[in-house]
């Protein structure tokens, strides 16, 4: 039972997830308390260079932090748990979810020096956690990692259901279903809300299963002489159980690759989520030590990822494993949107190499975990909520599910297709309106910065990287304002400085009469507006030689005439004021 409360308020506050893929986070808020579920990263788009990961803005619940009581975890993939390190370090509360998913939190809080800090609570499908205002129970469904689980959330509005990241597998590979008999009952009971996956919403029928991946490995693996590379997401230990099972009935030894793919093996192995592995993996080092038609790699690399054990392996640059003609190289996996040149890349150059390339448009090598059109429209009619939010996708995904809602009869009005920050209410249990926005959008992680980045430096990098940079340099007397060393033009991406030599003196002449005209508008020592003279000046002169828009960098260095030898100081009136290398 929950502590009774007055009031029947409840705010929903999406901050990350929406429109988008990855960076998952919604905050429940009542008067009292907050309850967070998922704690997610994204992977940056092209558009940010040097970039290293995406997180959550935090902003809204740093002001709240007092009311926040706990995280709780769907399961362990990155775009739900990766940002938890930069979350603890803020706001350090318990953490729940399944054993799979918490032993990979653990091993990532471990990396990040906080693992010892952490509450990590494990809990069973079936168990209730009560936080404060809130009662969470964990309810088994199926995804393309162990350990899934959808969340039935006790609110003081009434039940909200969470799907997490599903799909309907009836045959899964650890021969546990999805709780569908569940689901039913807590839609009987009725439902306020539904918030359901919508990455597949704009795909009809239904998802398979896992194991029809098994049965075209067993097919593919039989007829293969030489040596089988299969690249798959590491989180998927269910597909890489199926190939070491298969390994060990074709007499294979297996080689794990890649160091994600070692850590998620070695984790699910520990807590007897693998099993038949001691005969059949081997270590990397050994993989000399067999014949090419004993072994089967199992690597990352599915998503082309550059510094991806694959794609070492395809650029040659691998210090174990080299690209042989014989070699049969599988790609068990979907290109994650904004991935397809990267994999396409890679898929080349092993045709290069000579390997036989084998990927999804060739054969059922990979299904996915998220369900399809009519899994979304099972669970819809099991539950039968009242309101409907979808979540976990772009926005072209949110209207698809939102039109599987209205075709099913939920009322237009009933179905809330927000945004990131965009705070779903309910007043009084059953009102529900979009009340306000708050703050939420991209913190960038840059090395150990966080948030130090922002669109001010991301659109210099940009800059820099397609037009090149032209730094000035030239020092000039305090008291007189004239030149005395330079102006130096070095250029960086910009024109080979050798090859370009009357561009690069006249850069120089451009630079000397945009400071000729500070004094003739009685401002010597304005640096600022000598700088800005001189960058609107060799811009234009650049641009109209060479229709590119360069970085333009003046670097003007004050010097005291004190402290200068008189035979370096320039006579009134000389021609020779441009000193260059």
């Amino acid at each position: 039972m929950i502590t009774k409360v007055k009031s029947k308020n409840l705010r929903i506050i999406p901050l990350g997830g929406l429109g988008e893929i990855g960076k998952n986070m919604t905050a429940f808020e009542s008067d009292n308390d907050i309850i967070i579920i998922d704690v997610g990263i994204a992977f940056p788009e092209d558009d940010m260079p040097g970039i290293d990961a995406v997180i959550p803005d935090f902003t809204y619940l740093l002001a709240r932090k007092d009311k926040v009581k706990a995280v709780v975890l769907t399961h362990g993939h990155e775009d739900h748990i990766g940002a938890l390190p930069y979350f603890l370090k803020s706001i350090n509360v318990p953490i729940y979810g399944t054993e799979f998913t918490l032993a990979l939190v653990q091993k990532k809080l471990d990396e990040s020096g906080l693992g010892s800090s952490a509450t990590l609570e494990v809990v069973k499908y079936g168990d209730m956690i009560i936080k404060g205002d809130f009662a969470v129970e964990f309810i088994r469904t199926n995804h393309s990692i162990a350990d899934a689980c959808a969340l039935a959330i006790t609110t003081p509005a009434g039940l909200v259901i969470h799907t997490g990241d599903f799909k309907v597998d009836y045959t899964p590979v650890d021969n546990e279903p999805i709780d569908l008999m569940r689901m039913a009952e807590l839609g009987e009971r009725g439902v306020l809300l539904l918030m359901a996956d919508s990455t597949n919403a704009e795909k009809k029928g239904f998802t398979m299963s896992e194991r029809t991946v098994g049965k075209t490995f067993e097919d593919l693996f039989v007829k293969i002489e030489g040596r089988i590379i299969v690249a798959t997401f590491s989180s998927n230990i269910h597909r890489v159980q199926q190939i070491v099972n298969i390994a060990k009935d074709l007499g294979r030894k297996c080689v794990i690759c890649g160091r994600s793919m070692v850590n998620i093996v070695d984790v699910a192995t520990s807590i007897g989520y693998m099993e038949n592995t001691e005969d059949v993996i081997i270590p990397v080092e050994e993989i000399d030590n067999y014949p090419a038609n004993e072994l089967i790699i199992i690597t990352t690399g599915s998503q082309g990822e550059a510094m991806s054990a694959l794609t070492r392996m395809a650029n040659a640059t691998h210090n174990q494993v080299e690209i042989y003609p014989t070699d049969t190289v599988i790609i068990s996996a979907s290109p994650i949107p904004g991935n397809e040149k990267s994999i396409a890349k890679v898929i080349d150059d092993l045709f290069k190499k000579g390997a036989n390339v084998i990927y999804k448009a060739l054969a059922e090598v990979h299904v996915s975990g998220h369900a399809c059109e009519e899994e979304l429209k099972l669970i819809h009619t099991i539950i039968k909520p009242k309101y409907f939010m979808p979540v976990h996708g772009e926005h072209r995904h949110l209207i698809h599910h939102a039109n599987i809602a209205k075709k099913l009869g939920m009322p237009d009005e009933n179905i809330f297709i927000t945004e990131n920050g965009a705070v779903l209410e309910f007043k009084d249990g059953d009102h529900a309106s979009i009340a306000e926005r708050v703050e939420a959008g991209n913190v960038l992680v840059d090395g150990l910065g966080v948030g130090d980045v922002g669109n001010i430096v991301l659109r210099d990098r940009r800059h820099l990287a397609t037009d090149g940079l032209i730094i000035i340099v030239l020092s000039i007397l305090s008291d007189t304002g004239k030149v005395i060393s330079g102006p130096d033009v070095i250029s960086r991406g910009f024109v080979y400085m050798r090859e370009s030599e009357d561009i690069i003196t006249n850069i120089r002449e451009v630079t000397i009469n945009a400071l000729e005209k500070t004094e003739d508008m009685r401002k010597r020592h304005d640096w600022t507006l000598k700088k800005t003279m001189i960058r609107d000046a060799v811009h234009d002169y650049v641009y109209e030689k060479t229709k590119r828009n360069p970085m333009i960098l003046p670097v003007i260095m004050e010097v005291n005439g004190k402290n200068v030898l008189p035979e370096l100081i320039p006579e009134e009136n000389t021609s020779d004021e441009i000193v260059s290398d």
